[in-house]
């Protein structure tokens, strides 16, 4: 397997941007899902599962912080979404708290709550690097699955367990990555919704991509080899 893309999305459910190097962290890509927006009211974190209006925000890394485009004139993330929200970083100590529908094609079905991990703001303690094939991807937009690391060939759920050098960083590959409502929302560029994405997916048995913890922190670059330790 071979890097081909590198993903970074500095504001947790907004777009973020391709890169040709990425350095690699102890909690995962510099600056990836550092930020987010919390609801004042309800003190969660909100994702693009339960508000997809987030999708249409844009996110870049620039001097250790977020620079954001809205859709729009809009200039403020409260103003664009209508509710009382500020933007957040992660931190050291504290996790962020998200929501989700139980029935992902019944947006009307309970509500459930997890926490994530500390230091970012992914979806589960279980993962900080998302590393992804374009044959497991298909014809699919791999917009959809928000990876950081794209890889040539396919196979990559034969990994698990396994340790992986991908440029001079070291992950170890702790699961498949289980997919959500999240893959089936609308995006910019032309991305329609297509719950059938993620019917599809279940139907396979609910995981496409890895998910890895970091090792060894380093830098990968776009057309590193990716080699089983």
């Amino acid at each position: 397997m071979r890097v081909v893309q590198l993903w970074r999305y500095p504001v947790k459910s907004m777009q973020g941007e391709r890169l040709v190097r990425a350095t690699v962290t102890a909690t995962g890509f510099e600056g990836d899902r550092r930020w987010g927006v919390r609801d004042r009211s309800t003190g969660k974190v909100l994702t693009a599962k339960r508000v997809p209006e987030l999708l249409y925000g844009s996110a870049t890394w620039v001097e250790d912080r977020p620079v954001v485009t809205l859709p729009g004139d809009h200039t403020n993330v409260a103003g664009w979404l209508g509710r009382d929200v500020t933007l957040v970083e992660a931190t050291a100590d504290g996790r962020g708290t998200y929501e989700i529908a139980e029935d992902p094609f019944d947006e009307a079905s309970t509500i459930l709550e997890w926490n994530g991990p500390k230091g970012s703001f992914h979806d589960s303690n279980r993962t900080q690097v998302h590393l992804l094939s374009t044959g497991s991807a298909g014809a699919w937009d791999l917009r959809r699955f928000r990876p950081n690391v794209v890889v040539n060939d396919a196979g990559e759920l034969d990994l698990v367990g396994a340790t992986l050098r991908v440029g001079t960083a070291v992950l170890s590959v702790v699961k498949g990555t289980a997919r959500c409502v999240l893959t089936t929302r609308a995006q910019p560029g032309g991305i329609e919704r297509d719950p059938d994405v993620l019917k599809t997916i279940l139907r396979a048995g609910g995981d496409l991509g890895i998910s890895c913890h970091v090792i060894q922190p380093g830098e990968i670059h776009v057309g590193d080899e990716v080699e089983v330790a």
